[in-house]
């Protein structure tokens, strides 16, 4: 097992390697500079989702949410405050299926909001309804690879 991980910028999306006993020390893309990790989900289109899944070197939790869908709206904070508790060992990212429909249905998401976790370009574990921020981290800490 090699000890450099790709970490994918949530800003600009460039591709950046980074020693896995460093990924707590806080780093930066080499590209725009920003922080690789923020403590907030990434709000993700379906293009960038796929270059996230396809080249993310860590895993992906992801929540398929609505803006008209209520639920989604009430564990939108809780899934902020998950990012804040499961950065860097995850990437926490948000995909609308109103503005990714294909994607959703590729996906099969027939219930929102939908956590999925997603490792090594795969998805692992999925989980469909409303959880608070200690549910979210302990659901993706137990089914994480």
């Amino acid at each position: 097992m090699t000890d450099i991980t790709q970490i994918l910028c949530p800003h600009c999306d460039a591709i950046n390697r980074v020693p896995k006993a460093r990924l707590g020390e806080a780093p930066r893309c080499g590209a725009c500079k920003s922080a690789l990790f923020t403590g907030k989900p990434v709000a993700l289109s379906e293009d960038r989702f796929r270059r996230h899944l396809r080249l993310s070197g860590i895993p992906l939790l992801v929540d398929f949410w609505a803006s008209w869908c209520g639920p989604c709206r009430t564990m939108a904070p809780a899934f902020e405050a998950a990012a804040a508790a499961l950065e860097p060992r995850m990437r926490l990212v948000k995909v609308s299926t109103e503005e990714a429909p294909a994607l959703a249905g590729e996906l099969e998401i027939r219930s929102i909001p939908t956590l999925a976790l997603f490792a090594g370009g795969r998805e692992i574990a999925r989980q469909a309804g409303a959880m608070p921020a200690g549910r979210i981290v302990a659901w993706a800490e137990a089914t994480a690879p």
